[in-house]
């Protein structure tokens, strides 16, 4: 019986960086504004499920094991279990994957995804491919990670978990980082843990304020950052990336750099209270009032969890340990799902900091330091998937490439709409602004911002359209 050892969480930190990523660092176009354009639909999808390499994905597998796991089935998984803090039982492996429940494909892909051996490995992925009959090989993103692929097959099937899917995972997860164990024990929450993997990095769970870094490998969130005029920013080129937020007439600025370092803002504008999580992968940022809790509620503290969901960031208050819903504010576990929170949402700008100070000319702007005394590389990340998502996303919109970038609204009626940005600011270039469906787009600095026909601002931020897509799967899509 071969037998490998699971690989450590120190070990893995080095094989994934910071769990999300960005695809460029793009400014946004100068163009000058001017009034409307015509808008036209773009072409359906022809309804075959593809990859972002355009790979389509076999007709999923028929699971015909319902209910509780087989008893023989059951044993294997439980040994297998059992030898994940010793040496992994190759043979178990096998095992499930002559069991023919298709079902424990989930399961593989997890281990899957902390295996080291070479060994290992080829067990797993041959136990997932006996259970689907599918050879993985014929998916190129397989050659990039067979993990990546195995999982992008499986939620683009939608394919059934087994009853006891959520305690095997957490079990498994918790091996790496046991602060996540609390998320996997609230089985009343609103989170599709098939789609939960790990981004490459562990928990931040520093108390708010702490300046210190990560002694064990997170995303460090940055809590009330040193602010200074925007005369005092001229460290910062013009031609370089911010995330503007304006609050009741007062401005920020947070360099885009700063921000890859962080994924994480909390802080006050305005006199509110905000939360700003930057999903790299998912090239959004947003901005959320924290403060708007009913009253007995601790002001949420957010923070970024190292797990992600469909290549977006998985972010937590600390205070309760409740799971937010990254694009939507919403809490989907713990004690402020119990209640039914769900967070108010203020517009994010894209924008040169050029184009943002000359718009917002009393905007604030992080301090070159952070105010911690910490020296940021304006590329921190290095261009590290700019070939693509470098995390499952399972099948994908094919009305506009995966990384293309998209302002998303939300109108008043609850109609998401989504623009294409390189469309905007070619509209915008000989309008003003443009209106569909209701929701009118007009130029903000060097972005976007949106309001609906009454002038009544409406939210929005970009995004890349797979994740705007994924989380808004009825999304409209403006096309000039």
């Amino acid at each position: 019986m071969r037998k490998a050892k699971l690989v450590a969480p120190i070990l893995v930190l080095g094989l994934v960086a910071a769990a999300c990523s960005e695809l460029s660092d793009r400014p946004t176009s100068t163009t000058s504004e001017q009034a409307t354009t015509t808008t036209v639909f773009l072409p359906p999808s022809d309804g075959q499920l593809r990859n972002q390499l355009g790979y389509v994905f076999p007709d999923a597998p028929v699971a015909t094991a319902t209910g509780a796991i087989d008893p023989q089935a059951r044993a294997d998984l439980d040994e297998l279990w059992e030898s994940l803090t010793t040496s992994i039982d190759d043979r178990a492996i096998v095992a499930l994957g002559e069991s023919g429940d298709v079902r424990l494909a989930w399961l593989l892909t997890d281990v899957l995804r902390f295996a080291r051996s070479p060994t290992t490995r080829l067990a797993l992925v041959g136990a997932w491919e006996e259970l689907t009959g599918i050879d993985l090989t014929d998916d190129p993103v397989s050659a990039q990670s067979e993990w990546q692929s195995a999982t992008d097959h499986l939620i683009a099937w939608d394919l059934a978990a087994h009853p006891e899917y959520r305690d095997f995972k957490g079990r498994l997860f918790s091996l790496i980082e046991p602060a996540w164990q609390p998320f996997f024990d609230d089985a009343a929450a609103a989170i599709d843990w098939r789609h939960t993997s790990w981004g490459g990095v562990l928990i931040d769970d520093r108390h708010l304020g702490d300046l210190q870094p990560c002694s064990r490998g997170c995303i460090p969130a940055l809590d009330d950052p040193t602010v200074t005029s925007a005369d005092d920013g001229a460290w910062y080129a013009d031609r370089r990336v911010v995330f503007g937020v304006v609050v009741n007439g007062e401005a920020r600025a947070y360099p885009k750099h700063q921000m890859e370092v962080h994924e994480m803002i909390n802080d006050t504008i305005g006199g509110r209270r905000v939360g700003i999580p930057y999903c790299t992968l998912c090239g959004s940022a947003q901005a959320y009032f924290t403060d708007s809790v009913p009253d007995g509620i601790d002001v949420p503290v957010l923070r970024t969890s190292g797990l992600l969901t469909r290549s977006n960031k998985v972010m937590f208050d600390l205070n309760t340990f409740s799971i937010f819903d990254t694009f939507t504010g919403e809490a989907i576990s713990g004690p402020l799902h119990d209640a039914g929170i769900v967070l108010t949402e203020t517009t994010v700008v894209t924008s040169t900091w050029g184009d943002w100070k000359k718009a917002h000319p009393d905007t604030t702007i992080v301090a070159f330091d952070g105010g911690i005394g910490r020296t940021y590389s304006l590329d921190p990340l290095g261009g590290r998937d700019d070939d693509g998502p470098i995390f499952p996303i399972g099948d994908v919109d094919p009305r506009l490439p995966v990384q293309a970038e998209v302002v998303g609204v939300t109108t008043s009626a609850g109609i998401e709409v989504a623009f294409a940005v390189e469309r905007l600011e070619a509209a915008l270039a000989e309008s003003d602004s443009i209106t569909f469906e209701g929701v009118t787009v007009a130029r903000d600095g060097g972005g976007f911002v949106a309001h609906s026909a009454d002038g009544t601002p409406l939210v929005a931020h970009q995004a890349f359209w797979f994740a705007w897509s994924q989380f808004h799967p009825d999304t409209l899509l403006w096309s000039a």
